[in-house]
């Protein structure tokens, strides 16, 4: 594995329990994920944040989850094997979060201008007394949502639109293109439980909080369907403000992100990626009865 022109690449997929943390993007105080993540890389590689560059495919908000966030960072340096490094991660990481897997990447390969698209779930728990099991990972709705109702109003947001009417204005200085494209979808019950499944080519700041908000107007019947249409029209985000607030951001999980298949290649005579280890015991020294 050759070095690039700034070291060898690295890509992580990092899952997080968002609950205790101020977002995804590295800020001294209060705590993030990216700076524990650091962190846990300085100890480790013995390298400076600077050196490191750490960069993520997407900033998720304070208290917003992540199954399958991804990042790159470089070293100077190759690996053997990654195994050694991907337990040290974890053993320094706080226990909601972890390195699910680190892999060599090739130099184009870019967490974030990379990506082809982001898939992301809402829970909704859907009872009149909530399970205290979903507290910190589903919102809690005890008005009785209709379903169906919801899922006609989500097929509008299907396809190319201009989504600057359930984009929140953003810290960011960086300008982005309201035109995204919604390839699915899709309201998903499961008992008590509602999981919305949106994926699509990118999103803006809260837009899928807020997307969701609003079909959970429309579940309670309070608004039809074909509101999402006219929302869409409007490209006004204080239009959208006189029906609904965004979603709460705990029921909200970053689930997969979608990269291009050449960015994904490995380089040659690389190390083989590290899903983890199983630890084998030789001799169980307490019996289970």
């Amino acid at each position: 594995m050759k070095p690039a022109v700034n070291g060898y690449k690295w890509r992580l997929v990092i899952s997080y329990e968002g609950t205790k943390y101020a977002g995804w993007q590295y800020q001294v105080s209060p705590p993030t994920v990216q700076c524990f993540l650091e962190k846990a890389l300085n100890c480790a590689t013995k390298l400076e944040r600077k050196d490191l560059c750490l960069v993520g495919a997407g900033r998720t908000d304070a208290g917003v989850h992540a199954l399958g966030q991804v990042a790159h960072f470089v070293t100077p340096f190759n690996y053997g094997s990654l195994d050694g490094i991907h337990a040290a991660l974890n053993g320094i990481l706080p226990d909601d979060i972890r390195v699910r897997e680190i892999s060599p990447a090739v130099p184009e390969f870019h967490a974030r201008f990379s990506a082809e698209g982001k898939t992301y779930h809402y829970k909704i728990y859907n009872d009149a007394v909530m399970d205290p099991m979903q507290r910190h990972f589903a919102y809690h709705s005890a008005c009785k949502l209709n379903a169906d109702v919801m899922r006609e109003a989500a097929k509008h947001f299907v396809g190319i639109h201009n989504f600057s009417a359930f984009a929140n204005t953003s810290n960011s200085d960086r300008v982005r293109n309201p035109v995204k494209s919604i390839f699915r979808f899709d309201v998903v019950e499961m008992g008590a439980l509602l999981q919305l499944e949106v994926e699509g080519s990118g999103f803006l700041y809260r837009q899928v909080r807020n997307m969701v908000a609003l079909l959970l107007q429309v579940g309670r019947e309070a608004l039809p369907p074909d509101i999402v249409p006219s929302m869409l029209a409007s490209q006004d985000r204080r239009e959208l403000a006189k029906y609904v607030m965004f979603a709460p951001p705990h029921g909200l999980c970053l689930v997969n992100v979608m990269y291009n298949k050449d960015h994904l290649r490995l380089p040659p005579d690389c190390p083989t990626g590290s899903f983890g280890k199983h630890h084998t015991i030789t001799k169980c020294k307490l019996p289970f009865y």
